[in-house]
């Protein structure tokens, strides 16, 4: 696959350097914070040094309290592919106390049995659990066991059954009092986050039902698969739901990889045509997570380090990807650079680690920070596209109407057009009247004075004799010297009237050559719109042979020439 390495080559030696750089600094930080919150790591932490071991499917346990020499292989840690495990610790109290017996590092754990002994070799307390058990937890999200320990010395053997290990865990002892305001944090990481996650999942499951888009589909399923993870690995679903299905930590990842380099790939629009390097590695992907979840039917142990791949991989697509489309001037990818960064950091930070210093924050609450910071984050991203979208659609909306206010709108007047004329004869109620009118003179004026004075004279009847008519009527230029009145009142009358008005008052603003001839008719008399239309341009005919035969005998064509045809 050269184009996938194609994608990748130019970008590895500075992520790996920045993986580094990340990983150190966010150590770092997570070592203050442990440091200055009160509670995240108890005033008398006792870690529990000692030695595991590894047995066999077929080693059974008889409550002794020496490992060594019992037929259990000694390992320096746990496998993360999973199995049977058993560790021995001896450690000293040096003041009684109530204590809490935990593990630090992790909380992906199948099955656990701690097993207590005095310095005597006697058995004083025993207590099971993990995802897989269905024993009650007493502390709520969390291993932890209480017990009341005297002064004295003691061995703990911790027999640890799993299918995986996403970190090592280690059990440690602290107060009662100390642990229980140790762990507070870390819970409402937890709460916090799972309803991050519930929110913004039905929000984008909501989107995608709505829109029919993939982007917010295959997010919504991408959050769906962290909810179940992180659910399942930091006990809430055991505790709360009753669900002790281990594999719900590993198995939904799978999916959700698979979901977010479709997601990218919706997002960022990469096409073949456009990003053929991209499109190919987000292709590879896909094929080589689909291996990934045949593997993990095949090897189920194996699920969870297959998670941790894909997550590695899905994180440096989808960086790698933001960057060629952030440097292509595209505003979205920049947003998702910043989302896309966060998670990275923190991400690769929390699957390169086996180890946390701190006794009550777990890896998982790491890569849960990881995708909670994402997908806030990317409310920015979305944000935005559905802004963008939103101004495209009300830019449309906007361009519809200036199309349909130019198309029923006169160029020269701004009056409302022909078109727009045959839309309000449509609308006249039964007492409603038409009035055309033809103006007497416009010719003179565009062969005397140019077709320029003759412009001036159509605009400046159409703005006198709109302001007389007011709100009464609707004034139309049919086009040329014609124009026409709709009124729903029907007072064709006044409309004659006020033409005549206009007609005196252009003549005294130096429009002297000029004049008017009406026609009127009412929708009573003439239900068919056709035929009103008919009717009244006859009448402004009449009326114009009139004026005519006035002034070849001599007469006046003046405003006194426009008579009204009916009066209502």
């Amino acid at each position: 696959m050269p184009s996938l390495w194609g994608a990748f080559a130019p970008m590895n030696q500075h992520l790996a350097l920045l993986a580094k750089q990340v990983s150190t600094l966010t150590s770092k930080v997570f070592l203050i914070l442990c440091c200055l919150w009160p509670g995240l790591s108890g005033a008398v932490t006792l870690d529990l040094p000692g030695k595991w071991y590894q047995s066999s499917a077929d080693w059974s346990y008889q409550q002794q309290s020496e490992l060594a020499g019992a037929g259990l292989t000694p390992v320096p840690q746990l496998s993360p592919t999973g199995g049977r495990f058993w560790y021995q610790a001896d450690f000293k109290i040096i003041r009684s106390d109530t204590y809490v017996l935990d593990f630090k590092n992790s909380s992906t754990i199948g099955r656990f049995r701690h097993t207590l002994f005095n310095a005597q070799g006697l058995l004083i307390a025993e207590f099971e659990g993990g995802i897989q058990s269905l024993a009650e937890n007493p502390f709520f999200l969390r291993h932890g066991r209480a017990l009341d320990l005297a002064e004295g010395d003691y061995r703990l053997i911790s027999k640890l059954d799993s299918p995986f290990f996403l970190a090592q865990p280690q059990p440690y002892l602290d107060t009662l009092r100390d642990y229980q305001q140790a762990i507070k944090p870390g819970n409402a990481l937890v709460l916090m986050g799972l309803g991050v996650f519930l929110s913004l999942g039905f929000y984008y499951a909501a989107l995608a039902v709505v829109r029919r888009r993939m982007t917010e589909r295959m997010y919504a399923f991408f959050i769906l698969g962290n909810l179940l993870y992180n659910g399942t690995a930091l006990l809430v679903f055991p505790d709360l739901l009753n669900w002790h299905w281990v594999y719900l930590v590993s198995v939904p990842v799978l999916f959700s990889n698979m979901a977010y380099i479709v997601f990218v790939n919706a997002l960022l629009d990469l096409r073949r045509d456009r990003h053929p390097s991209l499109h190919s590695a987000g292709r590879f992907l896909l094929g080589l997570f689909a291996g990934f979840i045949l593997l993990a039917l095949i090897y189920p142990n194996w699920s969870l380090e297959l998670d941790r791949y894909g997550v590695g991989l899905l994180m440096t697509y989808g960086l790698v990807a933001g960057i060629v489309r952030a440097r292509q001037g595209d505003d979205s990818a920049k947003l998702y650079l910043v989302a896309n960064g966060a998670f990275f950091v923190v991400g690769l930070f929390a699957i390169s680690l086996s180890h946390m210093d701190s006794h009550t924050l777990y890896v998982e609450h790491i890569g849960l920070l990881a995708v909670v910071l994402e997908v806030f984050l990317l409310a920015l991203v979305l944000s935005y596209q559905f802004s963008v979208l939103n101004n495209e659609k009300q830019n449309a909306i906007d361009e519809a109407r200036r199309s349909r206010l130019i198309a029923k709108t006169d160029a020269l007047t701004g009056l409302p057009n022909r078109f727009h004329l045959d839309v309000e004869l449509a609308q006249l109620p039964p007492h409603g009247s038409l009035t055309i009118i033809d103006l007497d003179g416009l010719k003179h004026y565009n062969d005397t004075h140019g077709h320029q004075r003759g412009d001036e004279l159509l605009c400046a009847f159409a703005h006198q004799l709109k302001c007389l008519l007011s709100e009464q009527a609707v004034l139309h230029r049919m086009g040329g010297d014609e124009f026409a009145v709709t009124c729903h009142c029907g007072n064709s009358g006044l409309i004659e009237r006020r033409v005549a008005e206009t007609i005196q008052l252009l003549r005294e603003s130096g429009f002297e050559a000029i004049g008017a001839s009406c026609g009127s008719g009412l929708v009573q008399d003439y239900p068919d719109k056709v035929r009103l239309k008919q009717v009244a341009d006859e009448r402004m005919y009449q009326q114009k042979k009139l004026h005519k035969r006035r002034a070849t005998d001599g007469g006046q064509d003046g405003p006194a020439s426009v008579t009204p045809e009916r009066e209502v």
